[in-house]
C-alpha cells in the first residue's frame, strides 16, 4: 500500500514571537534540537515503510527556505513543494493537495496529512497508528490521530470517543474544569490534526459538504503551473477559495470519521509553555537555551540567540532574546503573545514580519545599521549561486568581501573580487553578485541613497522567479 505523506508548512507559529516570524515561520526554526521541526517531520516519514516522497504545502515567500532545508538533510529531489499563492487555512490546503494527486491518477493512495510543526518522540508507536490508519483509510474512512491525554490541557481540542474506531463529535478547547473531567472521563482524546485518508474520499465528502472549495481548489490545480519541483496553484481560482479549517470544513460534518487511539509523545508546540513542557529541564525545572546565566530561577524558559542573558530571583517566567526584540512574560500567560504580534501588526513594526536576518534563495543578508540614508548589511551567498541581474533608481552600494570570492558584473565590467577587495556600484548601474567558489561568500554591504526599501530592484534575470516581484 502506497502512503503519500502531505505535510502543511504554512502558518506562522505567532504565539513562538519573537523567534518565529511571518517569514522565519516556527517550523523551519530548531526548537527542539539540531534539526528543524519540518526536518523532523521528514526524517520521521522515513522510518515508514511504504512512505512515498513528501508533498509539501507552503506560502509562496517561504518556497525557498523550505526547499533549502529539506536538500540540506539529503532530499532525494523527488519531493513536490505545493506553492499557495495566499493563506486559505487547512481545508483548501488538503483540497488542493488530495486533487493535484488525483490529476495524477492515485486518488486512491493513501493520503497521510501531517502538520509541519509538531513534535512526535515515540517513531515506533507512531509508525503502527499509520498503519493502523492507513487500513482504516482504504475503506473509505477520514481517520483521525486521537492523542492519549497526560493532563489537563486548555490549548487543545478533544475528540470524543464512539464505538470501535469511530468519532462520536468533536469538542472545542474546554475550560479548565471540563479538561478536568475529560481527563477524568476516559473517553477523550486530543486532536492532533493529523489524518489518514483518500483522495477520493477526501474530495467526495468535501463535494458532499463544501462543494465551493472542492471546485476553486480543483481549477486551482487544473491551471496551476509546474515550475521544476514547485506546483503553483492558481491565484485567480486560490484567491476565490473560501477559507476554513479541514475540521469546521468536514470532520465535524462527515459520518466517515474515524480515530486512532494513541500515545506517541505528541506536542503541537502552540505556544512557549508548551515547548517549556517538552523540553528538558535543570534541577530547578528550568529549560535555557543560548548564552543563559541562571541565579535563583525556578520553573522557567529562558533563551537567548545573540548575547548574554542574565536573570535573578525569576519564577514561572519566559525570557527570549533576538537580535531586534526581547519578551518578557510568566509562562502561564504564553498563550497572549500573538496579542503583542496583532498589535505590532496595527503599528505596522517590522518585528512582526521578519528578522533582521532574511534568507534568500542565494543566502541571506543581515541588516547591521539603518538609518535614514545608510545602511550597512552581511551579505551571504552560497558557493555556486547568484543574486538576480539588477538595478537601484535610489542608492548606491559599497561591497567589500570578508570571506571567499565574488564574481562581479557591475556595469560593462566583469570583477573577480577576493578577501579585503571591494566595488562600488552607482545608482542606475545593472549589477550582479555571484560566489563561483566552494565556501560560502561573506561580504559587507554599505547603501547609500535617499531611499533604501527592498521594493527599489529592478530585476532584467532571475533564475528564481522574482521578475515580477
Amino acid at each position: 500500500m502506497a502512503i503519500q505523506p502531505i505535510i502543511l508548512a504554512g502558518g506562522t507559529g505567532s504565539r513562538l514571537w519573537p523567534l518565529s516570524r511571518e517569514l522565519y515561520p516556527k517550523q523551519v526554526i530548531s526548537l527542539t534540537g539540531e534539526f528543524s521541526l519540518l526536518q523532523n517531520t521528514i526524517q520521521r516519514l522515513r522510518t515508514l515503510p511504504d512512505a512515498l516522497d513528501p508533498i509539501i504545502v507552503v506560502g509562496e515567500e517561504h518556497r525557498f527556505l523550505t526547499k533549502n532545508q529539506i536538500e540540506a538533510m539529503g532530499g532525494s529531489g523527488r519531493f513536490r513543494i505545493l506553492l499557495e499563492p495566499c493563506g486559505k487555512n487547512t481545508a483548501p490546503a488538503i483540497c488542493g493537495a488530495a486533487a493535484f494527486v488525483a490529476q495524477q491518477g492515485r486518488s486512491r493512495d493513501v493520503l497521510l496529512v501531517l502538520p509541519a510543526d509538531h513534535l512526535i518522540r515515540k517513531t515506533e508507536p507512531f509508525a503502527l497508528a499509520v498503519a493502523e490508519a492507513a487500513q482504516l483509510a482504504q475503506q473509505g474512512q477520514i481517520v483521525t490521530f486521537g492523542i492519549v491525554p497526560d493532563h489537563p490541557e486548555t490549548g487543545y481540542g478533544y475528540i470524543a470517543c464512539g464505538q470501535g474506531s469511530q468519532v462520536e463529535s468533536f469538542v472545542e478547547k474546554p475550560d479548565l474544569e471540563t479538561a478536568k473531567r475529560y481527563l477524568a472521563n476516559g473517553n477523550y482524546l486530543w486532536n492532533s490534526g493529523m489524518f489518514a485518508l483518500t483522495a477520493e474520499t477526501l474530495l467526495a465528502e468535501m463535494t458532499r459538504h463544501v462543494p465551493d472549495i472542492v471546485e476553486c481548489m480543483s481549477k486551482a490545480v487544473d491551471k496551476g503551473r509546474p515550475d521544476g519541483i514547485f506546483f503553483r496553484f492558481d491565484a485567480e481560482e486560490m484567491s476565490a477559495c473560501p477559507a476554513d479549517s479541514i475540521d469546521y470544513a468536514l470532520m465535524e460534518k462527515t459520518d466517515k470519521a474515524a480515530v486512532v487511539k494513541t500515545d506517541i509523545g505528541w506536542s503541537d508546540i502552540g505556544s512557549w509553555r508548551a515547548l517549556w513542557e517538552v523540553a528538558d529541564k535543570d534541577d530547578q525545572g528550568n529549560a535555557a537555551y543560548g548564552d543563559v546565566v541562571l541565579e535563583d530561577v525556578h520553573n522557567s524558559l529562558v533563551r537567548s540567540e545573540h548575547i548574554l542573558v542574565a536573570t535573578v530571583g525569576l519564577r514561572d517566567t519566559l525570557v527570549v532574546e533576538t537580535a531586534d526584540a526581547v519578551l518578557v512574560a510568566p509562562i502561564d500567560r504564553s498563550q497572549d503573545v500573538k496579542k503583542i504580534v496583532d498589535r505590532l501588526k496595527r503599528d505596522k513594526r517590522p518585528e512582526y514580519h521578519t528578522h533582521r536576518t532574511v534568507h534568500r534563495p542565494w543566502g541571506s543578508y543581515t541588516t547591521l545599521e539603518m538609518q535614514d540614508r545608510f545602511q550597512i548589511k552581511r551579505i551571504t551567498v552560497h558557493p555556486g549561486a547568484r543574486l538576480s541581474l539588477q538595478m537601484h533608481y535610489h542608492r548606491h552600494e559599497h561591497w567589500v568581501v570578508v570571506s571567499g570570492t565574488a564574481k562581479v558584473q557591475n556595469g560593462e565590467q566583469s570583477i573577480l573580487l577576493k578577501e579585503n577587495e571591494s566595488t562600488y556600484i552607482p545608482s542606475c548601474t545593472v549589477h550582479r553578485l555571484e560566489n563561483p567558489g566552494v565556501i560560502p561568500l561573506e561580504l559587507i554591504e554599505v547603501q547609500i541613497g535617499s531611499y533604501l526599501g527592498e521594493n527599489d530592484i529592478v530585476r532584467f534575470d532571475d533564475e528564481y522567479g522574482r521578475l515580477q516581484q
